[in-house]
């Protein structure tokens, strides 16, 4: 059904133990802040995804989650014995994509920090690797993070030690020393894949054509299938899948590619009450969840659509209704996956858009799709219906139509009136922004046009243009007043 954009570029991974700075360098390296980064060991779960373009040549940069346990991530341990049950899991599935990644990578960034120097961790784990994948070593390059000046620098020669030769030196905060280790990497490439890097450096100067892009956030309350549904559209465990409330603690990008047009399925973290309130026990674990809510609300208004993704097996709850209006309130278009169908008991489609509309009335134009993601029944029906949505939010009027339009409204409903004892005149109708579609109707300097009447205008708009999955937005201008009378 789909095919990744990034498989098609060399593959480049940034490894290491935690706490070195490697989703910092991720986001140097990609100029964005797309992963989460704290001084909280194990922060990155998900393994991070972005494409780099350096001198006019392409790759794919990875970030992956910190290794904590080198026993088992080599197969030889298979429990934590100091953390707890529900981490313990979790942390296996991050080392076992860690070790899945590291198989099809290109280059290997090995990543330490200079200011603490060679640990045993350090050589632990580029022993392990070169146990495990024997024809990567002449595949890793060493880099040094943190190294903010000439002294800091010096200290670097420890590394010598590592076998590796001598580290490139960085600072991922400060970007000093990306622009060499940029450099490098694609002089370490150039011998893999050759075809693949993009335009030679003569061309760089020519801006590269970005494919348009659909961007669809795929958003809901934890542990309702979201990861699952991302890994099902894209055919791979591209994430981390536990039955752990947030499991995902920052948004995941996958491109895909689906009958021609190009997609950004973005992963988010799972949206709760008790994760943008309350604090938990572990106050480590709380301030993460906290920031990976905050970075999905952010890429909410990045996207051109959501999904919003709902246990159609349980009842709807507060927090349903909560995100479904954050989306709403972004002008963002709409999709609803009813997920977890195999587990309805009654499967009356018809009876379950009744039910989800009657209690989430304000989004009764969002399209429902029961899907599985658990045995992947109609999850190929989203993409289509997202690029249908998509086109319709960029449904334009011309003047002329909505002038007829308003005049047919007119003669069909008399305009409702708000205060006052007559009934408003309409002066003008005419849209002036798509994705979302925005409208401005023009009314008498004194008159007030009843909330009711703006509601009858969308619902005859949708009647007779579509505008499938997308929220319409009208607003009341007033004529403006000259020596006391209207203009």
């Amino acid at each position: 059904m789909t095919s990744t954009a990034e498989k098609k570029l060399p593959l480049v991974v940034i490894f290491g133990r935690t706490n070195v700075g490697k989703s910092t360098l991720f986001n140097c390296l990609t100029e964005s802040r797309r992963a989460l980064t704290s001084e909280i060991a194990g922060t990155t779960r998900d393994a991070n995804r972005a494409v780099v373009n350096w001198r006019g040549r392409d790759f794919e940069l990875c970030d992956t989650g910190g290794i904590i346990d080198l026993g088992r991530f080599e197969g030889r341990q298979k429990k934590f014995t100091l953390r707890a049950e529900n981490e313990n899991e979790i942390q296996a599935k991050i080392e076992e994509q860690a070790k899945k990644i590291l198989a099809g990578a290109d280059l290997i960034l090995f990543l330490v920090d200079n200011k603490i120097g060679l640990t045993a961790d350090d050589r632990r784990m580029i022993g392990a690797v070169r146990r495990m994948m024997p024809a990567k070593q002449k595949r890793l390059l060493l880099v040094a993070n943190k190294v903010d000046s000439r002294s800091q620098a010096a200290r670097s020669k420890v590394f010598l030690g590592l076998g590796l030769g001598a580290p490139a030196l960085v600072s991922a905060a400060t970007g000093s020393g990306t622009g060499d280790l940029l450099d490098l990497i694609l002089e370490k490439l150039s011998g893999k894949k050759a075809a693949n890097l993009g335009k030679p450096a003569e061309d760089a100067t020519r801006e590269p054509e970005a494919a348009p892009e659909i961007k669809i956030l795929i958003v809901g309350k934890p542990n309702v299938g979201k990861s699952s549904l991302l890994n099902k559209i894209l055919g791979e465990e591209r994430v981390i899948v536990s039955p752990i409330p947030h499991t995902t603690r920052e948004p995941q990008d996958a491109l895909i590619t689906y009958r021609g047009k190009h997609y950004r399925l973005i992963d988010s973290a799972g949206i709760s009450r008790s994760g943008q309130q309350k604090v938990f026990k572990d106050k480590q674990s709380d301030r993460l969840i906290k920031y990976g809510i905050a970075k999905t609300l952010g890429r909410l208004h990045e996207a051109d659509l959501a999904i919003l993704v709902i246990d159609a097996s349980q009842p709807l709850t507060h927090q349903d209704a909560h995100i479904a209006d954050e989306i709403v309130s972004s002008g963002r278009g709409l999709l609803i996956a009813a997920n977890k169908w195999d587990l309805v008991a009654d499967q009356d489609a018809k009876k379950f858009a009744n039910y989800l509309y009657g209690k989430l009335p304000f989004i009764a134009w969002a399209p429902i799709q029961a899907t599985s993601a658990l045995t992947g029944a109609k999850v190929d029906k989203l993409l289509a219906l997202a690029e249908k949505i998509n086109d319709q939010s960029a449904i334009s009027l011309a003047d002329k139509e909505a002038e007829n339009f308003l005049k047919k409204m007119v003669k069909l409903h008399k305009p409702a009136k708000g205060k006052g004892v007559k009934h408003p005149r309409l002066y003008e109708f005419k849209q002036v922004a798509v994705r979302p579609p925005r409208f401005s109707v023009r009314i008498g300097a004194k008159d007030d046009l009843h909330f009711s009447y703006l509601r009858f205008m969308m619902n005859r708009l949708r009647d007779k243009y579509g505008f499938i999955g997308t929220p319409i937005f009208i607003e009341v201008e007033k004529n403006k007043r000259v020596h006391g009378r209207a203009d």
